[in-house]
């Protein structure tokens, strides 16, 4: 049998790899952003891309509410 596996790219920067498997697609994570999905099985290639956008999205926001809270007011 010949794995299926693909690169997953993110931003124009490779972030993991799927790798088909029975129910879908098992992703590694090679960029630390994406850590929290790091060995998930997902149903389809395009849940793995939504639940990227939600990862990316949701760091901004960290990334935003820290900075406003060191900014002088």
């Amino acid at each position: 049998m010949i794995t299926q596996r693909f690169a997953v790219e993110f931003g124009r920067r490779t972030v993991g790899i799927a790798v088909r498997v029975p129910g879908g697609f098992m992703f590694y994570a090679s960029d630390p952003a994406f850590e929290e999905m790091d060995g998930r099985l997902f149903p389809r290639a395009r849940v793995i891309e939504r639940q990227l956008r939600k990862v990316a999205a949701a760091r901004r926001r960290r990334t935003q509410a820290r900075t406003a809270r060191l900014s002088p007011a």
